[in-house]
C-alpha cells in the first residue's frame, strides 16, 4: 500500500497515554498505515521521564503545559493543571497508580448511555493492558515501613480491610494498603504507555510512523467528514496531514476539546465569542469537566521517614461516608511520602520540614466544570473552570470535610500515631465544620485526573460529544479516545481506565477497517 509523506490511513492525534496505545494496537490489528502525531519530543532518552522516582522533576518543567484555572467562587483559584507535552503524555510524569476500572463505575457509564461499556465487556481489556504494562503490587523491598504503619492504622481507625492487592479479587469499596504501581521494580523504569507500547521506536512496524514535534491546531473537515489535521512544527512551519480513513483525537481532557473548538466544533456561543467560524454546533464539547478535588492534612514528623519507596505515592485508603450503603467509595485518601503544601504556605501557613501528610480526595465529585477557548489563536492557553464545590446539595464539600476528620482519626491510632507530631495544617484550632470547609476548599488542589469533556453517551443524547463507538456526533471519520470520553470519572486513579479505553478504542477502530 503506497503512502506519501503526509498521507496515512489513520491519524492518531496526541501521543500520550491513550494515543500510544491506540496507534500501536491499530498497527497490530490492521494492515493500515498510521501516523501518531505528538506535540512534544520522544521520552526514549529522557531519564527523568523513564525513572519513576524522578516524576516530580517532570512537573512544571519544559515538558509541562502547566495550565492555569479561572478564579473559583468556592475553591482554590491558584491551581496549576499539569499536562505533559512529550511522548507517553501524562503516563511519563505521573506516579502510574494502576487501578482496574471499578465495575460499579462502568455500570454507571452504561446507565448513562454508553452502551457496550459495562464491566463484562470492558474489564477483559484491562487484562489486555496488564499483558503489556508491567504493573502489580509494590514488592516488599520497596515498601516503606511508615506506609505500612499508616495503612494498618487506617484499617483499624476506619474499620476497613487491609488490601494485599487492589486489582485481584477485590472490588474497590473500602480498604487500605499499598498500591499497584506501573513500573519495573528492578530498574525503576516506569511502564508508561510509550515504554510499554512504543519503545524502542526504531523497531516499530514500518506502517506506524511517530511524528514528533508537531502540534495539531485544526481538524480539517469537508462536508460532514474529517479528513486530516493542520499541524505546526517548532519553527512555526505548517503542514497538512491527511487521513484516508479516520482521524482519532487522543490529546487528553483539556487539549482534545480545545482542538475541537479551534476547529469550529463545539458550543456555538463559545465559538462565536472566540471568533472561530462555527462548523458544527456541538454543545457538549468542553463541558462536564471532572476531577478528584484533593484536601490536605499535615503534621510534624516525630521521626525520620525511611528512604524506601516505589514512586512516593505508594499507598491509599478508600472509605465511605458514615451511614453510606452504597457499594462505592466516597473518599480516596492518598498516603504520600512527600508533602505537597504549596497552597497552604501561599496562604501564610507555616509548614516547616520534616512533615508527613494525608490527602483526602472526593472520589465521586458531583461538581462539573468546563474548558473552552476565548480566541481563534492556538497560542492562547485554554480557559479552565473546575467550578469546584458548586454542586447544589453540597455533597463535595461535606465529603472533603469528612475526609479531613478521617485523616485526623487515623493519626491518633497506632502504629501511625508514633510517627505523628503536632498538626501543622489545617491546625488543631480549626475544628468547626464551616471554618474547616473554608480553609480546605481554599487550599484544595487537583490530582490531574481531569476527564469527561467530550462525554460519551447514547446516539440520541444531544449533550454527548461521542457515541458508544467513540464517533463524534454529526461527523464522519472522527473519533475521540482518551479520558475526555468518560461519562463519569472513576472513583479511583484513572490511568488504568485510560489505558483500557484506548485498548477498546483500537478494537472499535479495527472493526471498521475495510481491509480487515
Amino acid at each position: 500500500m503506497s503512502t506519501t509523506e503526509d498521507t496515512f490511513d489513520y491519524l492518531v492525534v496526541g501521543g500520550g497515554t491513550a494515543g500510544a496505545v491506540v496507534a500501536r494496537r491499530l498497527a497490530e490489528l490492521t494492515d493500515a498505515t498510521i501516523a501518531l502525531v505528538e506535540w512534544g519530543p520522544s521520552d526514549e532518552d529522557e531519564p527523568r521521564a523513564l525513572d519513576i522516582t524522578r516524576h516530580a522533576e517532570m512537573m512544571e518543567g519544559e515538558y509541562d503545559l502547566d495550565y492555569r484555572c479561572e478564579p473559583q467562587e468556592r475553591g482554590n483559584s491558584a491551581i496549576r493543571q499539569s499536562r505533559a507535552r512529550i511522548l507517553g503524555g501524562c503516563s511519563t510524569h505521573n506516579t502510574m497508580i494502576m487501578w482496574r476500572p471499578p465495575a460499579a463505575d462502568l455500570e454507571e457509564w452504561e446507565a448513562l448511555g454508553a452502551e457496550g461499556w459495562g464491566p463484562d465487556v470492558v474489564l477483559p481489556y484491562y487484562e489486555r493492558v496488564t499483558s503489556r504494562v508491567r504493573s502489580g503490587p509494590i514488592p516488599p523491598e520497596h515498601r516503606n515501613p511508615y506506609l505500612a504503619d499508616a495503612t494498618q492504622a487506617a484499617a483499624d481507625a476506619l474499620g476497613v480491610p487491609l488490601v494485599p492487592d487492589w486489582n485481584t479479587g477485590f472490588e474497590p469499596v473500602e480498604g487500605a494498603g499499598f498500591l499497584d504501581i506501573g513500573y519495573h521494580p528492578e530498574t525503576r523504569v516506569r511502564s508508561s504507555a510509550s515504554v510499554s507500547y512504543l519503545h524502542p521506536l526504531a523497531d516499530l512496524p514500518d506502517r506506524l510512523r511517530v511524528l514528533l514535534g508537531l502540534r495539531a491546531v485544526q481538524v480539517l473537515v469537508t462536508g460532514a467528514r474529517a479528513h486530516g489535521v493542520r499541524v505546526v512544527d517548532g519553527e512555526g512551519r505548517e503542514r497538512v496531514l491527511t487521513a484516508r480513513h479516520e482521524v482519532v483525537l487522543t490529546a487528553g481532557a483539556i487539549d482534545t476539546p480545545r482542538l475541537l473548538q479551534l476547529s469550529g466544533i463545539g458550543p456555538r456561543a463559545v465559538l462565536e465569542a472566540a471568533g472561530v467560524p462555527v462548523l458544527l454546533d456541538l454543545p457538549g464539547v468542553g463541558e462536564n469537566l471532572m476531577d478528584h478535588p484533593e484536601g490536605l492534612v499535615v503534621w510534624e514528623a516525630a521521626r525520620a521517614l525511611p528512604d524506601v519507596r516505589a514512586a512516593d505515592w505508594d499507598a491509599a485508603v478508600l472509605a465511605r461516608m458514615p451511614g453510606s450503603q452504597e457499594q462505592r467509595p466516597d473518599l480516596l485518601v492518598h498516603v504520600p511520602l512527600l508533602t505537597w503544601a504549596e497552597h497552604a504556605t501561599a496562604l501564610g501557613h507555616d509548614v516547616p520540614e520534616p512533615t508527613l501528610s494525608l490527602t483526602p480526595n472526593v472520589a465521586r465529585a458531583r461538581s462539573r466544570g468546563r474548558v473552552w477557548v476565548d480566541s481563534a489563536d492556538p497560542e492562547r492557553p485554554p480557559r479552565i473552570d473546575y467550578r469546584s464545590f458548586t454542586d447544589p446539595d453540597g455533597h463535595d464539600e461535606r465529603v472533603l470535610v469528612e475526609g479531613v476528620r478521617m485523616a485526623r482519626r487515623i493519626a491518633q491510632v497506632e502504629p501511625f500515631a508514633s510517627w505523628v507530631g503536632r498538626e501543622l495544617f489545617p491546625g488543631p484550632d480549626v475544628q468547626d465544620d464551616e471554618e474547616l470547609s473554608a480553609l480546605v476548599r481554599a487550599t484544595h488542589h487537583t490530582v490531574y485526573h481531569v476527564s469527561g469533556t467530550c462525554r460519551m453517551g447514547a446516539v440520541d443524547d444531544p449533550s454527548a460529544v461521542v457515541d458508544p463507538t467513540l464517533r463524534v456526533r454529526g461527523l464522519d471519520g472522527l473519533r475521540v479516545a482518551d479520558a475526555s470520553v468518560f461519562p463519569v470519572l472513576t472513583a479511583v486513579n484513572p490511568v488504568g481506565t485510560v489505558f483500557t479505553v484506548a485498548e477498546r478504542a483500537a478494537d472499535l477502530l479495527a472493526a471498521d477497517w475495510p481491509g480487515r
